[in-house]
């Protein structure tokens, strides 16, 4: 009896860690993108983000939604291989490749190709720490509660972090002459 409970059990853990990937695992990867900037460093780290989801599935509480839980996870692994050594000093840091970015629909056609790649390049510019608020703010729109549950920071830090960030970014983007 217990063993067919248990078989049940990881069937349907499957089926959910599927379900997980499918629906969230291409935006999980651009989110670890963004941070690396390197798209196998990003794909590596999704497979450990996964890894890890399916060793704690068992463990997890229900405070927040899945996707929560899984940009938290993969913001954390993110951060982890930032700050490794080998990613620091063996990893050469290349331009980052705008295409990841673009998707060719009517809206996307009509915004000026090189105002979007200066945008992206003067966000990844920035400090990790205002990058991650820009790129959960208005790229992943998450909430500043949100954010406080995926970076598990205050409120008033997540707030004040936003504001350096936007400022930070206004003035690159004016020294570069962009109009957006």
């Amino acid at each position: 009896m217990e063993i067919m409970a248990e078989h049940e059990m990881i069937f349907s853990n499957e089926i959910l860690l599927k379900n997980l990937m499918t629906e969230h695992g291409t935006e999980l990867k651009r989110i670890a993108y963004l941070y690396v900037k390197d798209y196998s460093l990003a794909e590596d780290i999704i497979q450990e983000v996964f890894i890890s989801c399916y060793h704690h599935l068992n463990t997890f509480r229900q405070d927040s939604s899945y996707k929560t839980w899984l940009i938290r996870i993969t913001v954390n692994k993110s951060k982890d291989t930032l700050r490794k050594w080998s990613f620091r000093n063996l990893i050469p840091k290349n331009d980052m490749e705008p295409t990841l970015f673009e998707i060719d629909t009517p809206e996307t056609n009509a915004v000026n190709l090189a105002e979007k790649k200066d945008l992206i390049c003067n966000v990844m510019k920035l400090p990790i720490k205002l990058r991650e608020v820009i790129i959960l703010f208005y790229y992943k729109e998450l909430s500043v509660q949100e954010m406080c549950e995926v970076l598990q920071l205050s409120e008033s830090t997540i707030k004040t972090r936003l504001f350096r960030a936007r400022g930070k970014l206004k003035s690159s983007l004016e020294r570069s002459g962009f109009h957006g």
